[in-house]
Parts: structure tokens; C-alpha cells; sequence
């Protein structure tokens, strides 16, 4: 065997491999798509999953080409979805309303754990309003003349 004979068998051999992993995908894609789809009859999965086993490459392309569109869809339409769960979950599990932050201050308050600057931070900080170097901004009462 010369050099050149080896090098083709290589390159051979990758060209198949990919051909044969790009198929994989192909095929688990269909095979996903099938069954994610809930307006095709069990008959019609069966008929589909028969052709795949029986006629793999000729029904995986015409699977593509007849349902490609359907595909996309379905397949966009789960990955809304999923995306919708978790920014709800996110959203459920990071932000605590004002009213449990302020809860959680004063318990901590009671406990001794904390001052009552403190708390009070706690609280504009939940209520959203700033500090500036140790200064409330809460609003005050204005000032009662005196007689």
C-alpha cells in the first residue's frame, strides 16, 4: 500500500462517519418530531416508524422535506414554552416581594440579630428607596409651630 491508497481509506473513512452521525441526527430528530406531534394518529407514527426501519434514508428525507415545516414549528413552539417556565420560575424563586423582605428584617430585629438602623436600612432598601452614607430618605413630617 503506498501513501496515497492510506490517505483516501482516511479520508474514506471520515466521509462515512460523518455521513452515518449526520444520519443519527436526522433520524432521532424525526423520531422526536413524531412523537412530539399530537395532531398525527398512532397509526400514522406507526406507519412512519415502520417505513424508518424498513427504507431508513429514502423515509428520514422525505420526512423532512413533507413535515419540515410542521417540524420547525412544533419545534419552536416547545422552546417558547420552556423558555416561559423557567423565566416564571426565575422570577417566582429570585424576587421576594417587599412585604417578605421587611418580614424577614423585623424577625431578625426581634431576634436581636439586628439593629434598629438597621431594619430601617432593610426596609428603604425593600421599599426602594436609597440611603446615601448612612442618611434616611424617608419622608419626614413637616415641622409643628409652637405657640
Amino acid at each position: 500500500m503506498s501513501f496515497w491508497e492510506n490517505f483516501w481509506n482516511i479520508v474514506w473513512l471520515f466521509f462515512w462517519s460523518f455521513a452515518v452521525i449526520a444520519y443519527l441526527f436526522a433520524l432521532f430528530a424525526v423520531i422526536t418530531d413524531l412523537v412530539r406531534d399530537r395532531n398525527l394518529s398512532g397509526w400514522w407514527k406507526a406507519v412512519w416508524i415502520f417505513f424508518l426501519i424498513f427504507v431508513p434514508f429514502v423515509t428520514a428525507l422525505v420526512y423532512l422535506i413533507a413535515r419540515g415545516t410542521g417540524m420547525a414549528e412544533r419545534s419552536l413552539k416547545e422552546t417558547r414554552q420552556v423558555k416561559e417556565e423557567t423565566d416564571s420560575y426565575i422570577r417566582k424563586v429570585a424576587s421576594a416581594s417587599p412585604t417578605d423582605e421587611i418580614a424577614k428584617a423585623k424577625a431578625l430585629m426581634d431576634d436581636g440579630a439586628i439593629t434598629v438602623e438597621e431594619f430601617n436600612h432593610l426596609k428603604n432598601n425593600a421599599l426602594g428607596r436609597q440611603t446615601a452614607a448612612g442618611t434616611d430618605t424617608t419622608p419626614t413630617r413637616p415641622a409643628q409651630p409652637t405657640a
